[in-house]
């Protein structure tokens, strides 16, 4: 089984992200669980990052360039500068936005300043995307018709959902590494937009904070609610967690 995280040993660059990184060397600096892998291109405030999914692996970045696009009107994300694909693959190359990831090392030895950024990062993120004029969806009935169509074997006793608390235009994967900080513990803005579509918050609250446990360990999930500002939910918590995975 994969596991995202930065690559361990050597990563073989693809010929189109050799190619559109020019004179920049490109860094892998991100694998995720279906085999695609974000590059740095070059450093300083004029750094990009370039996304590679290998045929096959199910990760539709053209879609996520979309979602930025749209995105990028209201909040924080990073600039579209180009997405193409070939028979090998596609590619996704941003400009990348100030600040560095929740879980690099600054932040993982200050979880009580980055768990408190994600949980401000992310009510801002669903307070400033309109629901009203998002075309993406993200429900419960989408979630399970797109596991079903890529084959996944989803299980017939899953409990019916919860009703809706709050329509916002949810994140998508709002798991700690999607979410950069700035110099100040601040969040600065959010990355990792394939999902983004309008959903019950819970879907990514109970995302988010399982996530804390994760990257930082455990009872940091009271901590992200209280900065979001919203108490906990165990039952939607509980379904929106199950319903993760087994999409």
């Amino acid at each position: 089984m994969r596991i995202s995280g930065p690559p361990d040993g050597e990563v073989e660059v693809p010929a189109p992200i050799g190619a559109l990184a020019g004179e920049r060397t490109p860094l892998p600096v991100w694998r995720n669980e279906a085999g695609g892998v974000t590059f740095r291109l070059g450093a300083g405030e004029d750094r990009r990052f370039a996304k590679w999914a290998p045929a096959g692996s199910g990760l539709d970045l053209r879609a996520e360039a979309e979602r930025l696009e749209w995105a990028g009107r209201f909040t924080p994300v990073p600039p579209v500068l180009e997405h193409g694909a070939d028979g090998d693959g596609a590619w996704l190359v941003t400009r990348g936005l100030p600040g560095e990831s929740a879980v690099s090392p600054r932040w993982t030895a200050d979880p009580a300043t980055a768990v408190r950024a994600l949980g401000a990062g992310l009510r801002a993120l669903h307070e400033r995307l309109p629901v009203d004029r998002c075309p993406y969806d993200w429900s419960v009935g989408t979630r399970l018709e797109r596991a079903r169509r890529s084959g996944r074997d989803v299980p017939g006793d899953l409990p019916p959902a919860p009703p809706v608390e709050r329509l916002v235009v949810c994140h998508g994967d709002p798991c700690a590494p999607n979410t950069l900080l700035g110099d100040d513990g601040t969040w600065s803005g959010h990355v990792d937009m394939g999902a983004l579509g309008v959903a019950d918050r819970w879907a990514d609250l109970a995302v988010a904070t399982w996530s804390t446990e994760w990257n930082y360990g455990p009872g940091w999930e009271d901590a992200l609610l209280d900065a979001y500002g919203i108490a906990p939910d165990p039952e939607r918590t509980a379904f929106y967690r199950r319903l993760w995975s087994v999409t």
